[in-house]
């Protein structure tokens, strides 16, 4: 019983709690809060029934608020119904009042469609206003973009490049980003880049066109640097003798000033129009237009291509170096192709020096200094192969007159020099031999057009004439009256001469070489000994032993060598005059044609010594003994008879020779001496080989004696004293020894003598 009141008391409580759940479940549904799950998901729970008891706490709900719908009308009603009789009454002033609007409306609609449409017009106008504003602003924002760029086409069609590269440089930095949100700009960022490298390729078009100009016209701007250079340095030469004729002249004051002097004024005024003359000449650089150096360097510079273009140029340059110090296979042949390699080089240098000096890194000092090293060594070698080619001392000459220009030109512009004049004394030596191998042949014709015969003076006239070429003095000639004759032939003079020409064309080789005087005196007298101890010795010597070349001709021979000996200080005193240096200095160097002169007169004495006795063999083989005949034939033999005549003429040849002063008679003496005695030992040895001669078996008294006449007659020529000078029976020991074999064959006295090795023994 207990239990069941305890359920009921739960049930009861659970009806409770239900019915509350139910009330708020209605307190939501009529706040219209959204959503409502969980809320009808505690309605619809485990317990049995729950949607009917749902349902109908909801209709109960439900009448209820009708209920108090119908209480909340009925008290409302009245106050309804007098609304409504209110509202009925105004009903028909709303209508009047409906009409009054809507005719009032349709006349405001009328007369606001005017003012409807200004106003579009207005709005319409306002809205044009404010795009054009904006269009103003877009466009002057974009117009200097645009400017700019037309700048640049236009910079582009005149091949102004730097100044369009700098145009380009401002569109990209300043201009195209404040517009970069258009089209058309990024068209012209997508050019820039097109347009710079056509910028560079242009340029380097320019520049290649101008390489090639400069190679093809380097040896104008060359030739026209080294005129300038030859013209300044003789301008400075005369400048500067005209300071010394100044500093030196005696200064004469009048009225306390000083006269200048006609030719000062006239060396003032020829200063004056040369100044105003050069300045009206192109200068070498004026040759050349380097703008497209200049601009190539700028843009690639710009363009951060500095250094590719540099190594580009020197390239290039060097290249052009190769084949300018490449020289033509025949510039030896002529001076032209000697002055056109020089005009080359040096324009090539020319150009370098002032690309050095007019640009910051194009080429550096270094640079051209390699440079100019590498081309001085193939200079160099260049100059010593086809100068050995030069065999024309005038060719060589205006070689070396080139390589001076050449060098001075190139030491104006900064190029050291000094290999170049050091290549100069090998070239100096060299045209030294081609002067001795010319005098040689000057020498050779010379003696060849000789007659070998005094020369011939008719009177005071032709005197002068000859002493003025020679320097000859004889005061016993002086003293005899004309026509005479001068002792030297007409070679003297003209070798004399030839000499002279010699040293004026060694000393133009030395002039202009920057050597001070003793160095060019050392140089002349140098050269000069070459010629008298080398090529006029041997010329002398060759002359000697000539066929053609008889005794007369050797003893005068023999005489102009005298002569020209003689005329060895005449040669000093003449090279003296010329480098004012004097003999007396230590270091000067002696002419050395005493000892060739003397030299060639022992080998014409000798020659002399060797034809005589030539002749006398020619004599000899004209000997015919009968070495068996009966009598004798009462005189000498008539071969001998000519060979006494032929000596006694030939002596008396000598007696022409020099003999102005005692050493001259004695020389002369005793080269007569000598041939005197050389020839009668060589006749008494030739006849004596006769009688020794192997093929000899018997020999007659008849021919004793006929031989015997011929020794006598040897005898009396000896004793007839042909050359003066002999002591006592000097000459006639000459013949001693045939005189005793004649006596030997003479005591014999048998009609014939038996001739065999015994009797040679007993001879000998």
């Amino acid at each position: 019983m207990a239990r069941k009141s305890k359920l009921n008391l739960l049930e009861l409580y659970s009806e409770e709690n239900k019915d509350q759940i139910y009330e708020n479940v209605f307190a939501e549904i009529e706040s219209f809060e959204l959503p409502l799950g969980t809320s009808l998901r505690s309605v619809y729970d485990d317990q049995p029934n729950a949607h009917q008891r749902f349902m109908e706490k909801l209709d109960a709900c439900i009448r209820n608020h009708d209920r108090e719908i119908e209480k909340m009308c009925n008290f409302h009603h009245q106050g309804f119904v007098d609304a409504i009789t209110e509202l009925l009454k105004v009903r028909a002033d709303a209508g009047k009042l409906k009409v009054q609007v809507t005719d009032t409306n349709r006349r405001l609609q009328d007369a606001g469609k005017e003012v409807i449409a200004q106003t579009e017009e207005i709005i319409r106008c306002r809205i044009q206003q404010r795009n054009i504003t904006t269009v103003v602003e877009k466009l002057q924002l974009c117009l200097p973009v645009l400017e700019m760029y037309s700048k640049l086409k236009e910079q582009m069609n005149v091949k102004r490049y730097y100044s369009a590269l700098k145009t380009m440089e401002q569109l990209e930095n300043m201009y195209l980003p404040r517009v970069s949100q258009y089209r058309f700009c990024q068209i012209m960022i997508e050019n820039l880049p097109k347009l710079r490298e056509e910028i560079k390729e242009i340029s380097m078009s320019d520049l290649k066109d101008f390489l090639e100009s400069i190679r093809k016209h380097s040896d104008k701007i060359g030739e026209t640097a080294m005129k300038q250079a030859q013209q300044q340095k003789t301008f400075n030469t005369a400048l500067q003798k005209q300071n010394n004729v100044n500093y030196g002249r005696n200064m004469h004051v009048i009225n306390g000033k000083v006269p200048e002097p006609k030719y000062e004024i006239t060396s003032k005024r020829t200063l004056e129009e040369e100044d105003e003359h050069e300045e009206e000449v192109l200068t070498a650089h004026d040759l050349v237009d380097f703008s497209p150096v200049y601009r190539c360097l700028h843009i690639y510079s710009v363009l951060g291509d500095g250094e590719t273009f540099e190594n580009y140029y020197r390239k290039q340059r060097r290249k052009q170096a190769r084949l300018v110090l490449q020289p033509q296979s025949s510039m030896h042949e002529t001076v032209e192709g000697y002055r056109r390699y020089f005009s080359q080089i040096v324009g090539f240098f020319v150009v370098e020096d002032h690309i050095l000096h007019v640009t910051q890194g194009l080429v550096t000092r270094a640079y051209t200094d390699e440079l100019w090293n590498m081309a001085l060594s193939k200079i160099i070698a260049v100059l010593r192969t086809h100068s050995s080619y030069c065999t024309d001392p005038d060719l060589v000459l205006e070689l070396k007159n080139l390589i001076v220009v050449f060098a001075d030109t190139l030491q104006g512009y900064g190029f050291p020099v000094n290999r170049l004049f050091d290549l100069l004394f090998e070239i100096r030596d060299q045209y030294n031999e081609t002067l001795l191998k010319k005098w040689a042949g000057l020498f050779r014709d010379i003696f060849e057009a000789d007659n070998y015969s005094p020369i011939p003076v008719a009177n005071e006239e032709e005197y002068k004439i000859v002493i003025s070429k020679f320097p000859f003095q004889d005061p016993e000639l002086d003293k005899q009256s004309f026509p005479k004759k001068l002792p030297m032939s007409q070679s003297v003079p003209q070798i004399y001469i030839q000499v002279k020409e010699f040293i004026y064309a060694s000393l133009k080789f030395s002039e202009s070489l920057h050597r001070s005087s003793t160095e060019i005196d050392d140089m002349l007298r140098k050269s000069t000994n070459l010629l008298l101890t080398r090529t006029l010795s041997s010329c002398l010597q060759n002359l000697i032993k000539k066929p053609h070349i008889g005794l007369t001709e050797l003893v005068q021979i023999i005489i102009n060598t005298t002569h020209l000996e003689q005329a060895c200080k005449y040669l000093e005193d003449f090279i003296t005059n010329i480098t004012n240096i004097s003999q007396e200095t230590v270091h000067t160097a002696r002419l050395y044609g005493l000892s060739t002169f003397k030299d060639a007169r022992h080998a014409a004495e000798g020659e002399i010594y060797t034809k005589l006795n030539q002749k006398i063999d020619e004599f000899i083989q004209l000997a015919d003994y009968d070495w068996t005949m009966s009598e004798p034939a009462g005189r000498a033999s008539g071969y001998l008879m000519d060979l006494i005549n032929f000596l006694r003429s030939t002596f008396q040849v000598f007696t022409h020779l020099p003999n102005n002063n005692n050493d001259h008679a004695a020389m002369s003496g005793k080269v007569a001496q000598t041939a005197c005695m050389s020839a009668c030992q060589h006749l008494s040895t030739s006849l004596m080989q006769m009688l020794l001669d192997s093929e000899l078996k018997q020999i007659s008294m008849g021919a004793v004696q006929q031989f015997n006449l011929d020794v006598i007659q040897c005898e009396l020529f000896a004793s007839s004293e042909p050359v003066p000078g002999f002591h006592g029976d000097t000459l006639q020991l000459a013949f001693i020894d045939l005189r005793q074999a004649t006596c030997w064959l003479k005591t014999r006295n048998q009609p014939y003598i038996e001739w065999g090795r015994k009797s040679n023994k007993e001879i000998s």
